[in-house]
């Protein structure tokens, strides 16, 4: 629809679809498994629409670039984190590897089917925005953008809402007007990570003790890759009320485990910053704290704020935003402090600050 959108507004569009690579070795796919976004059957429906729409094609082999991505989600597991493989797919390659190829084939813009918008604000840069539809709102997962590419990129999906997307292709005959979204990791089709980071990594002793957060041990686990920060299905333990999944220590193999208030955190830190907006620009005195300025080399891909902001921020893709003040460190770094607390910050996940609907950037969780 993206392809069609563009096509209509009279732009030279060209099909490109990346191909990572295989299924993973002992996976097969099923009926049961949730969609991808990578497959051999979404190449073939791909090629199709470019076909019916009357544009040239290109599949793309990233195999060797996508590999990074899964060394990356193997490692972050393995060191008791919970890695975002898309954010990484979208800052590496979708939009990494992919201007290179526009680039080779003289294309001035890059487009994709994200729900997300671009909207030019009175005295700044080009701002990355929330899509109109909050229900499929995808700007979470593209804050690692460089700044610098945002003016060669295209969301025409952004400015409509899901199902008014879907009755239009329906409409102009496209056959995957009725395809099920994609979801989860494209990689990992059957959903068992821990499977996976088994076969990836080779048989590892992981397992451990499962601990309350006073070190009382109640139980054992197989292999503590299987758990994430807020997880609570899953523990095989018994309670009178239901326990989360607190902390995950590598070194020494524990899961911890607790009530939800034990679960719940008002701070948190997080690396690798990426400020998408101009800091004189994008965090106006309507928006800033009195905070003095604080040294933060350059890390980012724009200039990081000088001092301390108001921000709404998320936590998770799926999280709602909670209103937070955000303090600038030093070396690519900032701190949060929530107004209210949250449950499952999980190291790993990337924090999102918005301003309103716009994205001023994020990181990595500490």
């Amino acid at each position: 629809m993206a392809a069609w959108l563009l096509r209509e507004q009279g732009h030279d569009v060209i099909g490109v679809f990346m191909r990572h690579g295989q299924m993973p070795e002992g996976v097969a796919a099923s009926a049961g498994h949730k969609q991808g976004c990578c497959t051999a059957d979404d190449a073939t429906d791909a090629r199709r629409v470019a076909d019916m729409l009357g544009i040239p094609f290109y599949a793309l082999d990233f195999q060797k670039e996508f590999t990074r991505i899964v060394d990356y989600f193997v490692a972050q597991y393995t060191v008791g984190r919970t890695p975002n493989p898309c954010i990484v797919c979208n800052t590496w390659l979708k939009f990494g590897k992919l201007f290179d190829y526009a680039d080779r084939l003289g294309a001035e813009y890059v487009a994709t089917g994200h729900y997300a918008r671009l909207i030019a604000f009175e005295g700044s840069d080009l701002a990355l925005c929330r899509g109109l539809d909050d229900s499929k709102d995808q700007s979470y997962v593209l804050f690692g953008i460089q700044r610098h590419l945002l003016p060669r990129l295209m969301f025409p999906i952004g400015e409509h809402r899901k199902e008014a997307i879907r009755r239009i292709a329906e409409q102009i005959g496209l056959q995957v007007a009725a395809k099920r979204d994609s979801q989860e990791i494209c990689f990992v089709p059957d959903q068992d990570h821990a499977g996976f980071i088994r076969r990836r990594r080779g048989e590892v002793d992981s397992s451990g003790e499962i601990v309350t957060t006073d070190g009382t041990v109640v139980g054992r686990h197989s292999g503590f890759e299987r758990f994430t920060v807020g997880q609570r299905k899953g523990l095989k333990v018994a309670f009178g009320e239901p326990r989360y999944v607190v902390r995950v220590e590598a070194e020494s193999r524990r899961v911890v485990i607790g009530t939800r208030e034990e679960l719940a955190r008002s701070e948190l830190t997080a690396s690798e910053a990426n400020w998408l907006v101009d800091s004189k620009a994008a965090f106006p005195p309507s928006i800033r704290i009195d905070a003095p300025p604080v040294p933060c080399p350059a890390a980012s891909s724009g200039p990081a704020p000088a001092a301390g902001f108001r921000a709404q921020v998320k936590i998770r893709y799926r999280s709602r935003p909670v209103d937070a003040v955000v303090e600038p460190l030093a070396g690519g770094r900032f701190g949060v402090c929530l107004d209210e607390p949250r449950h499952g910050i999980a190291p790993g996940q990337a924090v999102v600050c918005y301003a309103g609907d716009r994205v001023l950037g994020g990181g990595w969780i500490e």
